[in-house]
């Protein structure tokens, strides 16, 4: 309006400047007058003749010249009308509910072939219903398909009850009865309206309210925008981008010494030929760069492929067989989704070290934005050499002798296995004389009696067992932080101390995930381990000659032994069996530790609920809640009725359910047959393959059922 308004204006004084210049000469006249009679007079005679030539023209020209401007707009709205109306770009106006005003000529082109007439924008585009219209505010863009096309769709809402009547049938629409109303070319206003042609109407920008604050009714204008090519063209584009990969042979050592010695290069040549020939067949380049190691490049439209087969490579080389006791498996990881072959090779890099960290023999695929875990389903391959545990021993040492104090913690609702890590770990700094604080937020019933024998002990400090707020007190730069039993940060006891601390150190055996403490500056995670107290027990036998342990911290760590592998039954090697003699050299005792795994009558009545009250589904799974009233930590009653329903003939795997603080928690066990670790991940969670679990806040114990029972589908349907 105010456009108007100056438009208006300016012409008002165009033509009245003719005017404003006789009274200028009739002023100047008056001066000449003054100063020569004679002058004045032949001044005015010339002042007179502008003066009615300029009252002519304003008085006789004025209507012609308004009426050739109203002409040219009349002709320019419908040059406007007809221009949209054949723009080639769909475009349409539509009410609140979506029903179309009206509709140019491409956009009543696409649903042509079609046996009833589309009315509504959702007989297009689906979501575009009434409530999603309601919630578009200024411009907003969708991304839809429609038959064999893709398009852009761009919204704007704009308010039409200020239009004069006159200009909506000038660019043919008319109002019908409080509603906007297409018309047909050339009628008439006031007569039958024909919705056949479609007219768009020529002066919508003009009118256009982007707010959509105006009042009356609301409208939207709708833009469609084919983005078929486009997108072929970027998933072209995408298609021979360059995928780095790397290939690592996870036992060579091991496979090489389960054959005889004349026939390594057999073995070997086998191997190389397998892998050649599979990334060979993808159009793919690899090299050989180490004696176990390979790199290779392939296109990413090939990955899809690789992903549907589930990395067929793995199954094949583990086929390889020339008399080799041992069967070769390797890990492969997968970096795209970077413009730059440098990151795509760094997430490679994170993707062999995820593949190698989570057990070996499988496939890791780092995007940009996520990450996708292949095979994994055989069981690890213990490794029979200390090396590692004695590296990471003398590592553990340095970073501690660097610093003035340890603070330990497990992760939330700690079990024996972390609370036994930590005390080890205090150990180790206590042999250093280091101060160390072990930080435990809330005691859960399996650790209490464990931790009863070092509260009020004169052999330890009172200050011993720290909640995460006082430890907050003493982070500082001359602290190490040791995190054991866990690597994920949102799980930790005191996740508010990972970014307190500087320094932090990893211990855990669990298959590492996605999530991780990214700023630990030493990270021994060894998910062959059978549990955490292992792993501690042997890097106690390295850090330093001459560590004695004391009686409770050996029965300590001797119970998160037996815990993790189920009294010796699950994930065990030679390995876990000498931790365990060490422990029992030092002082652990097996009558002891037995007696204090007792439980309470409640915990035990738990229990056989949960085990009486399980489900068989889809043949092989046992899956059963348990109850939480009265129960202190229902969490450990259901990790204990889980192991105890693998006990039954035909189960392969068990999930017990369990609500603590409104968060669903689920137990997952097997014995060999399937690998709850994948299940577990897919629902947010993690472990190992034998053991896992996942927790699911906010759900109730029926939708967890859903999820669970879902995910199982998925799974087992592959």
């Amino acid at each position: 309006m105010k456009e108007k308004r100056n438009v208006v204006s300016s012409l008002s004084v165009y033509l009245k400047w003719p005017l404003l210049v006789t009274a200028c000469m009739v002023a100047m006249c008056a001066v000449v007058t003054v100063a020569d009679v004679r002058a004045g007079a032949i001044a005015g005679i010339f002042a007179a003749a502008v003066g009615i030539f300029s009252i002519m023209m304003y008085v006789f020209t004025q209507r012609s010249l308004l009426a050739g401007i109203m002409g040219m707009a009349a002709d320019f709205a419908r040059l406007q009308s007809h221009v949209l109306g054949d723009m080639q770009v769909p475009y349409c106006i539509v009410d609140h509910n979506g029903h179309f005003v009206w509709r140019n000529r491409a956009f009543a082109a696409l649903g042509k072939g079609d046996k009833a007439p589309r009315k509504t924008l959702s007989s297009f585009f689906g979501g575009l219903d009434r409530d999603r219209l309601a919630k578009v505010i200024g411009v907003e863009t969708f991304h839809m398909p429609y038959r064999d096309a893709d398009y852009r769709i761009e919204i704007c809402p704009l308010a039409i009850d200020k239009i004069s009547p006159a200009f909506l049938a000038g660019a043919g629409v008319r109002d019908a009865g409080g509603k906007w109303e297409p018309v047909e070319a050339g009628a008439a206003p006031g007569s039958p309206g024909s919705v056949k042609n479609e007219p768009v109407h020529g002066a919508v920008d003009a009118v256009a309210n982007a707010s959509g604050k105006a009042g009356g009714a609301k409208y939207f204008v709708v833009y469609l925008f084919d983005e078929t090519e486009l997108l072929r063209c970027e998933q072209e584009i995408s298609d021979i981008q360059l995928v780095v990969g790397l290939i690592y042979l996870d036992n060579y050592e091991e496979a090489l010494e389960s054959v005889e010695e004349v026939r390594y290069s057999m073995l070997m040549a086998l191997v190389d030929r397998r892998i050649t020939k599979y990334i060979t067949g993808m159009g793919g380049v690899v090299k050989k760069t180490e004696k176990d190691k390979y790199f290779f490049v392939m296109q990413r439209q090939h990955v899809k492929e690789l992903e549907e087969s589930g990395f067929s490579l793995l199954e094949d080389v583990k086929a390889v067989n020339i008399g080799n006791e041992m069967a070769i498996t390797l890990s492969i990881g997968l970096g795209m989704g970077d413009a730059s072959y440098l990151h795509n090779y760094e997430y490679a890099r994170t993707a062999i070290d995820m593949a190698l960290g989570r057990g070996g023999d499988q496939a890791v695929v780092k995007d940009a934005g996520r990450i996708e875990y292949f095979g994994g389903k055989s069981p690890t391959t213990e490794k029979m050499t200390r090396v590692k545990a004695r590296v990471k021993a003398h590592a553990l040492r340095e970073l501690i002798e660097t610093k003035d104090r340890l603070l330990i913690m497990g992760h939330r609702l700690s079990d024996i296995d972390a609370f036994g890590a930590c005390v080890g770990v205090f150990r180790i700094a206590t042999a250093l004389n280091k101060k160390a604080n072990i930080v435990i937020n809330e005691v859960t019933s399996s650790v209490r009696p464990w931790m009863d024998r070092f509260l009020g002990n004169p052999d330890y400090p009172d200050d011993m067992f720290l909640t995460g707020a006082a430890a907050a007190q003493l982070a500082d730069g001359n602290c190490l932080l040791v995190v054991c039993d866990v690597h994920r940060p949102s799980i930790t006891d005191a996740p508010e101390l990972l970014e307190a601390m500087k320094t932090v150190v990893v211990l855990d055996h669990h298959r590492q995930g996605a999530e991780f403490i990214d700023n630990a500056v030493l990270a021994y995670v060894e998910p062959y381990a059978s549990s955490t107290c292992e792993m501690v027990a042997e890097m106690l036998q390295y850090v330093a000659d001459g560590i004695k342990i004391k009686s409770p911290e050996a029965d300590a760590m001797y119970a998160g032994i037996v815990i993790d592998t189920n009294y010796f039954s699950q994930q065990t090697g030679v390995r876990t069996f000498e931790a365990a003699a060490y422990l029992r050299r030092s002082g652990a005792d097996i009558t002891r530790v037995r007696k204090l795994f007792r439980e309470d009558m409640a915990d035990y009545q738990a229990k056989a609920t949960a085990i009486q009250n399980m489900e068989i589904y889809r043949g092989s799974f046992a899956i059963s809640v348990c109850p939480s009233a009265g129960i202190e930590n229902p969490t450990i009653v259901a990790a204990q009725a889980a192991n105890e329903l693998l006990n039954i003939i035909g189960v392969q795997a068990s999930v017990v359910l369990s609500v603590y603080e409104g968060v669903v928690y689920l137990s997952a066990r097997s014995i060999d047959e399937l690998n709850v670790q994948m299940l577990m991940e897919k629902l947010g969670g993690g472990g190992h393959r034998t053991v896992a679990g996942a927790q699911l806040p906010g759900a109730t114990i029926d939708e967890a059922k859903e999820r669970l029972k879902a995910v199982i589908d998925e799974t087992v349907g592959k």
